[in-house]
């Protein structure tokens, strides 16, 4: 790897690293330096620069865009003015360096055309606090002297780029610049002194505010509007989640995150509160991820939760008018289509925070923008007042061409995108299989089990917590089981597709069976299975999206063996429930069906726990061998494994049976005497 290459990576990934610094995926780094040209074999000035939608902290060599300066400076002669300067992003390919690499980003300009081998443009809390103060300007100056300059609001681009260099040039004792509204640019002859520049304009911020920033900057706290305690909050915010989700999924369905840090519940208390979440967002990034505004609840922290309900749907059809007349406002005939008009981000007081977005990761970011937009707040009314954008720039960045080209790009959504599943016995066999399966497709996957460190272990496999969350659960526990579904919500927003695949198995003849063992055998599996359907269906209802429930039955719940009442008979009840269940939940949009497995050996915890000897013992076969006998007594002679079942979970669910519901399917590989009929 290139010295500056390497040495821009590894800057790139100690300011990332730091949120104080830059938000994810937030800002961009640049160096310029010499490499051998592969044609002529001659030396060529080269610019490398984070690319469009990399982020610093995990920044890689491939995450780089490669530029020519002599081809990248060479622009400014043809460039036709500040009315045509979205086409010079498009002019920038032809600037590039060999191949590969990323695609160059609209901050480009910036760093090719400042006069300086090293160049930082980040968005620090401390600095866009500045940046947004309705006196930045002045504030600026007294912070820094004329070691930093200002830079007046301009949109992202060629022009920008034009103004930075400029203001560098003219002011050669300057270590870099706040871009109000923005953030901050920073510059360097090495790329030591250009980490060490951009830190110290970040740190000098911060101090500045802490030390001449009033106490309180957002007002008194508000009789009614605290912080509830923890378990009263979460307890709340689980119950308001199905609710929100709906809110926020009217135009698309969305995945959720939910946060209640000490800066949320603090902002959310405090009297300035609805006055500043109405201005809005500011920085670029911050309202591309949470939109304009949010919506905000204006009742008290322990209204009662019909009422809150209530409220809740008034301020949506609220919202959504005001987004609506928004883009009228602002949209011209070529600008994009409206994108939908539900919030991203829901404010409760004394419960949190609910962001959303097309998968938990988006979802995520999209809350942690906000919380960087309230310390910009704090930041700018600590020392002034906070003084935001105009509305229209923020609908020409929200609209912006080459904005909507972007989104344009990004790839098409897996087929599970944006659904939240719950599995049980998802630890092992056939649950870990679903499990794996599920999240493949792209959904978000609550691995529930009685075993809390399987389950773990599985949602580590599946990605951690931007695709899955562990649950320890006991399915005969109704109170176990709200509490895997509050957890479910919490962390994902809500549930879309349970699997009911937790159980055990008895395998034991009339007379050696006793009424524990049917007792227990019922409880885990028609019990739990019902226990857990209804759970679902409190969660699924009132987020309006319909759903999917799966029964993992069995074979034997149609087919009649020996020495196996207790087991086939919970089957038959599960069967049973997946048909009553499908008439009653149809008219909310929730389609239950079930599966048939035969003996699915291989993985499972059920067989290796005793049932597989059982079994072994009755069919008169060693149980190693049990896997091949079941395989053999089939139509098509094949073993039945974890992951055959798992694809027919899929098939169900993945979109192609939208109009299928109380539906079995057989996967047993062909056993007549269990056929449908």
């Amino acid at each position: 790897m290139n010295d500056t290459v390497r040495e821009l990576i590894e800057r790139s990934n100690r300011l990332g690293a730091d949120p104080r610094n830059t938000n994810y995926a937030g800002g961009n780094t640049s160096a310029k330096g010499t490499d051998t040209d592969p044609v002529t074999s001659e030396p060529v000035e080269l610019m490398w620069v984070k690319g469009s939608g990399g982020d610093l902290g995990t920044l890689k060599e491939s995450g780089l865009a490669v530029l020519r300066l002599d081809r990248l400076r060479a622009l400014t002669d043809v460039y036709p003015g500040v009315e045509h300067e979205d086409e010079m992003v498009a002019a920038f390919d032809y600037c590039l360096h060999g191949k590969g690499g990323a695609a160059p980003s609209i901050d480009t300009a910036m760093h090719g055309l400042v006069d300086a081998a090293h160049v930082d443009h980040l968005h620090p809390d401390s600095g866009i606090a500045l940046a947004c103060a309705a006196d930045g300007e002045k504030l600026t100056a007294e912070c820094f002297g004329d070691e930093v300059v200002w830079v007046p609001w301009r949109r992202p681009g060629f022009q920008l780029g034009l103004d930075i260099a400029a203001i560098k040039e003219a002011n050669p004792q300057a270590i870099g610049c706040i871009l109000g509204g923005h953030g901050i640019t920073a510059w360097g002859d090495t790329s030591e002194q250009c980490e060490v520049n951009s830190l110290r304009i970040i740190r000098t911020a911060e101090h500045f505010l802490a030390e001449r920033g009033r106490p309180e900057p957002f007002g008194a706290v508000r009789d009614g509007y605290a912080a509830l305690p923890e378990d009263e909050r979460h307890a709340r915010a689980a119950a308001l989640a199905p609710y929100l989700r709906a809110i926020a999924s009217s135009d698309r369905p969305q995945v959720g995150h939910y946060t209640d840090s000490g800066v949320v519940l603090d902002f959310l208390a405090r009297a300035e509160h609805p006055r500043l979440a109405a201005l809005g967002t500011s920085c670029p990034d911050h309202f591309l991820r949470t939109k304009v505004r949010p919506l905000v609840l204006d009742l008290h922290s322990d209204a009662p939760l019909e009422d809150v309900i209530a409220r809740l749907k008034e301020l949506h059809a609220a919202y959504r008018d005001e987004y609506a007349s928004y883009y009228q406002r602002h949209a011209t005939p070529d600008s994009p289509a409206m994108r939908g008009a539900d919030p991203a981000i829901i404010l409760i007081p004394g419960v949190g925070m609910f962001s959303y977005g097309k998968d938990k990761q988006t979802a995520r970011v999209a809350g942690e923008f906000y919380v960087n937009a309230i310390n910009v707040m704090r930041g700018a009314e600590s020392v002034s007042s906070y003084s935001p954008i105009e509305e229209s720039e923020k609908f020409r960045i929200e609209y912006w061409a080459l904005e909507e080209a972007k989104l344009q790009r990004m790839p098409k959504p897996k087929a599970l995108a944006t659904r939240i599943a719950l599995v049980t016995g998802a630890g092992s066999g056939i649950g870990k299989a679903i499990a794996h399966r599920l999240a493949a497709e792209g959904a978000c996957v609550v691995v529930a089990d009685l075993n809390a460190q399987a389950a773990a272990e599985v949602a580590e496999e599946l990605g951690g917590r931007d695709v899955a969350v562990a649950v320890s659960v006991d399915v005969t526990s109704e109170e176990q089981i709200r509490a895997a579904f509050d957890a479910a919500v919490l962390a994902f927003g809500g549930v879309d597709l349970v699997v009911n695949n937790a159980g055990i198995s008895i395998s034991k003849p009339l007379l050696d069976t006793t009424a524990r063992d049917w007792d227990l055998q019922h409880d885990i599996m028609a019990r739990g299975s019902f226990l857990v359907s209804r759970e679902a269906a409190r969660v699924m209802v009132p987020q309006d999206l319909g759903g999917d429930i799966i029964y993992i039955t069995s074979k034997n719940s149609v087919f009649a063996g020996p020495n196996n009442i207790a087991y086939s008979a919970t089957k038959a009840d599960q069967a049973h429930q997946v048909r009553l269940l499908a008439a009653e939940m149809g008219e909310h949009r929730i389609r239950v069906n079930g599966i048939n497995p035969d003996g699915v050996v291989r993985g499972s915890g059920i067989f290796a726990n005793g049932w597989g000897a059982q079994r072994a013992a009755t069919y008169g076969v060693e149980e190693s061998e049990l896997g091949e006998f079941y395989a053999q007594r089939t139509i098509l002679k094949r073993e039945v494994l974890p992951e055959h079942v798992a694809n027919a979970v899929f098939a169900l669910t993945g979109g192609d049976l939208t109009h299928t519901t109380g539906l079995h399917i057989p996967v047993d590989a062909g056993v007549a005497a269990a056929f449908l009929r």
